[in-house]
């Protein structure tokens, strides 16, 4: 489903995951610097969109999901994963309820194999799932914009912006009043440099919620059971997760910037050292530089300078060692 937005002027399509949206229209840094200043707006609209009604909505949630969501205060935003059993990662979701409906905003293309596995949980419950992504747009505002929700559009609020579930059919017209429309690359050089993990890109098959830092944000500690609960509390407790997500000054003089699943290694030990982890997602950010976030093993020392393929990096702890 590609976004009316891409036939703005200087509107380039994004690839990958993020395709059916732009890359950006012409200018990365400015439409980075416009959302560093709260104005502006991204479209998000290739996200999935799930929404849950029923009496029983917010109580059966809390049953499957990894946050504290039975009394969950509507307009309240909050994220949760659904793990398997063994704690591993599968799909992360960006909720807020309305006091009527959970809504819900996931990766694009997941949303799918999220309903599955919901239906596959409604036993006697009084839900209802359905998948909103043929009518309702993601629309993000940064922090500090002044940009007014239309009425009865449902907002997601958060301390980096505001997400708005808003009628598809709406989206351009919306982009034309509060634009100029910022691209995902703009977007995602902002999310690096927030240190929010984002599934698929900081994830792989094995990847626990404690390697991310999403123990907190996404995962309550004293709730009920669900899935994947006994990984959660044995590392809690007991241990320390494997590997850890740590953010990367890259090297500016370098041309390319290393892609996901570079590999990164001690700098001390050349191209030919051991593998300690890779790269996640990196972008060009307007003040930054070329940054990154990577996956690396827990051992590796805070203070020790790295290589990400070729790129020299210095690291900073996202996630303690």
């Amino acid at each position: 489903m590609k976004s009316p937005l891409l036939f703005l002027p200087g509107a380039v399509p994004a690839e990958g995951q993020d395709e059916g949206v732009a890359a950006h229209y012409g200018d990365l840094f400015r439409e980075q610097r416009a959302l560093a200043d709260g104005t502006g707006l991204v479209d998000l609209s290739h996200r999935g969109v799930v929404t849950v009604t029923g009496d029983d909505r917010l109580s059966w949630l809390h049953l499957l999901l990894t946050q504290h969501v039975s009394e969950l205060p509507a307009g309240r935003a909050t994220e949760a994963l659904i793990l398997s059993a063994h704690g591993h990662i599968e799909h992360a979701l960006y909720l807020v309820d309305d006091g009527e409906t959970v809504w819900a905003h996931v990766e694009p293309g997941t949303q799918e194999a999220l309903i599955a596995y919901l239906e596959s949980m409604k036993f006697f419950y009084r839900v209802e799932v359905a998948d909103r992504t043929d009518d309702i747009a993601v629309v993000h505002l940064p922090a500090g914009s002044i940009a007014e929700p239309p009425e009865g559009v449902v907002v997601r609020e958060t301390s980096y912006g505001r997400d708005l579930f808003l009628p598809r059919a709406d989206l351009e017209s919306y982009a034309a009043s509060y634009g100029p429309p910022a691209g995902i690359l703009a977007y995602e050089a902002l999310r690096i440099e927030g240190h929010r993990p984002r599934l698929g890109f900081e994830t792989d098959h094995r990847t626990i919620p404690h390697e991310l830092g999403w123990i907190g944000s996404a995962v309550h500690l004293h709730k009920g059971c669900y899935r994947g609960q006994e990984t959660v509390a044995r590392v809690e407790n007991l241990g320390k997760p494997p590997r850890r997500l740590v953010f990367l000054h890259l090297d500016g003089s370098e041309v390319h910037l290393p892609g996901h699943g570079t590999p990164v290694r001690l700098a001390a030990d050349g191209a030919e050292g051991r593998q300690l982890g890779f790269i996640t997602t990196s972008a060009r950010h307007h003040e930054l530089g070329p940054i990154a976030l990577a996956l690396v093993k827990r051992n590796v020392p805070v203070d020790a300078e790295l290589m990400a393929g070729d790129t020299a990096a210095a690291q900073e702890a996202v996630v303690e060692a």
